[in-house]
C-alpha cells in the first residue's frame, strides 16, 4: 500500500515511483493486427467524441486535507446538510492507530486528529480536527472516515472551501480521473483502466478494486487522496496502493486475483478503493449506520 511515510520521505523524494513495465507483444497475424489497429482507431474516435461531449470540470486542490502521513479529503454524500458535521476521507491504513488487521472494523472511536486544509491552489487555509473516527478498515476495502468539530456550513463560510461529493455510482472502466494528493500538493491525471476482483496484498484482502492506467505513478504519501471523475468532479474512490516490486502479494505489491483464482502481478501498476459503497452507510446528521438498507460495508 502507499504506506504512511515513516522513515522513507527521503527515498521517496529521490526514486519517485516505479515505472510501468515493458509489455512483449503478442504474435498475431496480419489481418487480426488491422482489425484491432481499426478497434483501437475507433475507440480513440469515441473517445475524443465524449471529450468534446463533456468537457472536463476543473479539479484543483480544494477541499483536500493533508495528513501527518498520508492524504485526504473533506467529503460529503449527496444528502449531506450544510449543518451536518463534516467528514474526511482517508485510508484505513492512514490511522493513526496503526494498520487495522484482516476482518477488524472501528467505528466510533474518540480522536483529536489534525488536518490542514488545502485552498485551490493547494495553500493551507486551515486546521481541521476531528471528534472520532467515524469507520475505518482494512477489510473489503481500505478506508477511514473522521467526523469533524466544525460543520459544512461553518466550514464554507469561515474559509470559503466546499466539500467534495461522493459519487453514488460505480466507477466507469475508461473514465477520466485525478488524483489528488493533499500531503505531496500534486495531481496525478490517468484513467480507470480497470477493476480487480480481488486485490490481495499481504494480511489484507479488498473487493473490486480500481486499478489506474500507468501515468497515476503514485507514490507514498499519496494514501487517502481522493480519486476524482472528470467529468462529474465527484470523488469515486480513494488512492490506496501498487505494485512496488513485481512481487506476488506481499506488503506493497499487490497482485489481482480473479473469479477463478488466476493471480496477475502488474509491477508499477496503482489501485484505489470504491467510495460509491460509503454513501449507503451515512445516514442523517453524516451518522454512520451500517445496519441501513444498501450498506454492505463490514460490521465490527
Amino acid at each position: 500500500m502507499k504506506k504512511p511515510l515513516a522513515g522513507l520521505l527521503l527515498s521517496l523524494l529521490l526514486t519517485g515511483a516505479a515505472a510501468a513495465p515493458a509489455v512483449a507483444a503478442t504474435p498475431q497475424d496480419a489481418d487480426t493486427a488491422t482489425a484491432r489497429a481499426a478497434d483501437r482507431a475507433t475507440a480513440q474516435a469515441a473517445d475524443r467524441a465524449t471529450a468534446q461531449a463533456a468537457p472536463a470540470v476543473a479539479v484543483t486542490y480544494a477541499g483536500t486535507v493533508a495528513l501527518s502521513n498520508c492524504s485526504g479529503s473533506v467529503v460529503r454524500t449527496p444528502n449531506s446538510q450544510p449543518n451536518d458535521p463534516a467528514l474526511v476521507l482517508s485510508n484505513g491504513h492512514c490511522l493513526e492507530t496503526g494498520f487495522p488487521a484482516a476482518g477488524e472494523v472501528l467505528v466510533n472511536r474518540p480522536s483529536s486528529r489534525s488536518f490542514s486544509l488545502l485552498n485551490a491552489a493547494g495553500s493551507k487555509v486551515a486546521t481541521l480536527r476531528a471528534s472520532k473516527i467515524a469507520y475505518g478498515t482494512m477489510t473489503d476495502t481500505d478506508v477511514s472516515l473522521y467526523q469533524l468539530t466544525k460543520t459544512y456550513a461553518q466550514i464554507q463560510s469561515q474559509y470559503a472551501i466546499a466539500a467534495l461529493t461522493l459519487n453514488d455510482a460505480r466507477p466507469v472502466q475508461g473514465s477520466s480521473i485525478k488524483v489528488v494528493s493533499g500531503y505531496w500538493k500534486r495531481t496525478y491525471s490517468c484513467n480507470v483502466d480497470g477493476f480487480a476482483y480481488r486485490l490481495k496484498e499481504g494480511a489484507w484482502t479488498w473487493k473490486d478494486s480500481v486499478r489506474y492506467t500507468s501515468s497515476c505513478n503514485t507514490i507514498g504519501g499519496t494514501s487517502g487522496s481522493p480519486v476524482i471523475d472528470t467529468t462529474t468532479g465527484k470523488v469515486v474512490a480513494v488512492n490506496n496502493t501498487g505494485n512496488e516490486d513485481g512481487q506476488r502479494c506481499t506488503d506493497n505489491n499487490p497482485c489481482e486475483v480473479d473469479e477463478s483464482g488466476n493471480v496477475t502481478v502488474r509491477q508499477g501498476i496503482n489501485y484505489a478503493q470504491e467510495t460509491y459503497t460509503l454513501v449507503p452507510c451515512i445516514g442523517p446528521g453524516n451518522q454512520i449506520d451500517l445496519n441501513r438498507a444498501g450498506c454492505v460495508l463490514p460490521k465490527p
